[in-house]
């Protein structure tokens, strides 16, 4: 079946992410640097153009050192002991990271160099941003929190099992973030329903234990739940 080949790609997608984040410490730090961009960005209102800039810029740091991960593996598949062009090959994919970290660094400096001028001049302000804009953060910061703690347990597939569970976390998101779109008790009481089927489903395939899903729920909808309170 065409949907379950596609489903069997993406968790060997994310399992490498996963095993990036659990076995390099520098992509685990720029996971974090990432996130905390995103949420200084937001914090200090930044321009959608100027926002879009800043995220592509963070996608290439990640894409590159998964890139330069994978080239090391690689090298030391092939060339087990050492040698010359194999010390060459790491040595130029991390350079390549390096040019793309200090590039991003160059380019957050110059957006980002107004904001913080204003609030020296102006106080600190949090930005208000749309539900929309915030449902999407909310999205985005889950599924990092959901990959480092997959790494940091080391159990698990992306897709199924390991601490906590993704669908969960995923799911009791989308509840709280159509709870506060719409202001209905329906949309937000059959939401909520969804969200514990789903979790539910997980336990009942056993795909994760209830500890697991229980974790999974309170992390995304508490990631969810602050955003909104924050930037809403």
């Amino acid at each position: 079946m065409p949907l379950r080949k596609w489903i069997r790609s993406a968790n060997n997608a994310i399992e490498g992410i996963l095993y990036a984040a659990r076995t390099q410490r520098h992509v685990r730090y720029h996971l974090y640097s990432a996130s905390a961009t995103l949420i200084l960005s937001y914090v200090l209102g930044v321009e959608r153009t100027d926002f879009l800039i800043i995220a592509v810029a963070v996608v290439l740091v990640l894409l590159a050192e998964m890139v330069n991960t994978a080239i090391e593996y690689l090298v030391d598949m092939i060339s087990p002991e050492y040698s010359e062009g194999a010390r060459t090959a790491k040595d130029v994919a991390a350079g390549a990271v390096l040019i793309t970290a200090f590039g991003a660094a160059v380019i957050g400096y110059i957006i980002l160099f107004p904001y913080f001028s204003s609030v020296f001049e102006r106080g600190i302000h949090v930005a208000k941003h749309s539900e929309q804009e915030i449902t999407l953060i909310s999205i985005i910061l889950v599924l990092i929190v959901v990959v480092v703690l997959k790494a940091y347990f080391g159990k698990g597939h992306p897709l199924r099992g390991g601490m906590p569970s993704g669908h969960s976390a995923l799911a009791f998101s989308f509840w709280i973030a159509i709870t506060y779109s719409t202001e209905h008790f329906m949309a937000s009481l059959l939401s909520f329903v969804s969200a514990v089927i789903i979790a539910h489903s997980r336990v009942s395939t056993k795909a994760h234990n209830a500890p697991e899903v229980i974790a999974g729920a309170l992390l995304g909808s508490g990631i969810t739940f602050l955003l909104f309170r924050v930037f809403s």
